[in-house]
């Protein structure tokens, strides 16, 4: 793959993404500054804390030009703090986001670090096998607009819940798929920067 991918480098789990894409023999840069998002042809946006990565993104001016990248069509896939991010409205916040994913989102769903879990998801669009999907401190979809593709649900309360989303060239999860072994959401990715 000829393609530059940009992972968003302010905080969290952005290493992990680095090494899985470079692990697939994807260039990646980090992106830290307006300046590196210059050439690179798609974006994305790890866990970590949502509101500080907000914050960040408008104090260094990434937020608006990154915005009008995705609308023009560049991919970005968003891990747990970058599904937030991406997503229109966040429940009970006001905290800066992309707002790009036609979904609401609930921070924390599923409690406290203590509560963190690991899940053998189905998810059809990867194959047959489950996938093991680590969620910590980890947000839940509660609502998409039409839309949007719901690749992995959860059962919450009774309540099937999208936990994996595409939308066009938006992807999103609410666990860590760059703490795992499985690169295949990584690989789902690296297709849909190749259409």
């Amino acid at each position: 793959m000829s393609k530059c991918i940009g992972v968003l480098a302010l905080q969290g789990a952005f290493r992990e993404h680095v090494a899985a894409l470079r692990a697939l023999g994807v260039e990646t840069r980090e992106v830290r500054q307006l300046r590196d998002l210059s050439g690179t042809d798609a974006m994305v946006i790890p866990g970590g804390e949502s509101t500080t990565m907000g914050k960040l993104l408008n104090e260094l001016g990434i937020m608006q030009p990154l915005r009008e990248r995705i609308d023009s069509g560049m991919p970005v896939f968003g891990t747990c703090a970058g599904l937030i991010l991406l997503c229109r409205e966040i429940v009970d916040s006001q905290q800066p986001r992309l707002g790009e994913l036609d979904a609401v989102v609930r921070r924390n769903a599923f409690g406290r670090q203590v509560d963190s879990f690991e899940e053998n998801l189905p998810v059809p669009v990867l194959g047959p096998e489950p996938f093991p999907a680590v969620f910590i401190r980890a947000p839940i979809i509660m609502n998409v607009g039409s839309g949007v593709e719901v690749l992995a649900h959860v059962t919450q309360d009774g309540d099937k819940r999208a936990v994996a989303v595409r939308q066009g060239n938006i992807l999103a999860a609410s666990f860590h798929p760059e703490l795992t072994e499985d690169t295949r959401f990584h690989k789902y990715f690296l297709d849909m920067c190749q259409s």
